[in-house]
């Protein structure tokens, strides 16, 4: 059926929008009002943006603090929140590997060869190190969702989200972890 053919059973038109179509006049009038902004007042659009600062605050520092109903699609979930106490709850090479590239930098500004040649031992050593624990915990943790969750539909993404958690600061984990590294939780 096409879009002007009338449907016989009901006898009106198929592409009827159920309104009539606005006169040019009247729709360049409110095309004009939209570019124009609202007609709030400055006090009302301050509020407005107050209200909205507070908002994400709130939903922020929920974020941090691990509350469920506010953690992004990433982050929620239970297979998800296994994987953080996983990773939250031991110490992993990947931690200090910022902190480790800092100082790296730091020392290779240093115009001594013999300090410059032992930088470059140590950090191929710390990045060795990163690669091989990466590989262990997602080995361990590929196992330990298996045990855990065996009937689980899907835990596609779990691993990496794991390894990235673990090559993060401690610190700067969102949310924050629950358990300190050596798998005792965290007392407020």
């Amino acid at each position: 059926m096409s879009s002007n053919e009338i449907n016989p059973d009901t006898a009106e038109i198929a592409s009827s929008k159920g309104r009539p179509t606005p006169k040019r006049k009247d729709a360049q009038a409110t095309r004009k009002d939209l570019l124009k902004g609202s007609t709030d007042s400055k006090a009302d659009r301050k509020a407005q943006r107050v209200r909205a600062r507070e908002s994400r605050a709130h939903a922020r520092a929920e974020l941090i603090a691990g509350n469920p109903k506010f953690l992004p699609a990433r982050d929620a979930g239970p297979i998800r929140a296994y994987v953080r106490e996983f990773i939250d709850s031991r110490r992993t090479v990947g931690e200090y590997f910022v902190p480790m590239a800092f100082i790296v930098l730091l020392l290779g500004m240093v115009q001594n060869a013999t300090l410059q040649k032992n930088v470059l031992i140590a950090w191929t050593l710390m990045l060795v190190l990163v690669v091989v624990d990466t590989i262990l915990v997602s080995i361990q943790l590929r196992m330990a969702i298996r045990r855990t969750f065996p009937e689980a539909a899907s835990t596609r993404g779990a691993i990496p989200y794991g390894i990235m958690r673990a090559l993060q600061l401690r610190r700067l984990r969102i949310p924050k972890p629950i358990f300190k590294a050596g798998g005792k939780p965290i007392t407020k």
